[in-house]
């Protein structure tokens, strides 16, 4: 079973979040509010996701950029209710590997969480074929 951790201050997105996660197979090993919170998370239950909110990415704390040096092989999913291009491209850059959108709908949720760990799997896979 994955692990998963969430980082949102709000305390609804991060229950649904929870719920659709869990019900979907996830161990939601802790969620929080804050960046730091977040990254300390990370450092302990060594999550093969993390769900962080826009607004955390954005606040100047780098949690993408810690995770992604301390723990790089934990897969990124951004969770905002708005993404325009520039936004996703600065996230992509940053790290990030998959977008959820706010509202969440279940099914959305977990096809694109599946559908990105198939496809850095098939990616892992790639160069050992050649």
């Amino acid at each position: 079973m994955l692990r998963a951790v969430i980082v949102d201050g709000n305390a609804i997105s991060r229950g649904l979040l929870n719920s659709v996660l869990t019900e979907g197979g996830y161990n939601v090993v802790g969620d929080t509010h804050t960046g730091l919170k977040g990254y300390l998370m990370v450092q302990k239950y060594h999550p093969q996701i993390v769900c962080v909110a826009l607004e955390q990415v954005e606040d100047g704390g780098e949690i993408v950029e810690q995770i992604r040096a301390h723990q790089p092989k934990t897969l990124i999913f951004m969770v905002s209710g708005t993404l325009d291009a520039p936004t996703v491209q600065a996230a992509v850059a940053r790290g990030v590997q998959g977008f959820i959108v706010k509202p969440f709908k279940a099914d959305a949720v977990l096809n694109t969480i599946r559908n990105t760990v198939l496809a850095v799997i098939k990616k892992q896979k790639a160069p050992q074929a050649q």
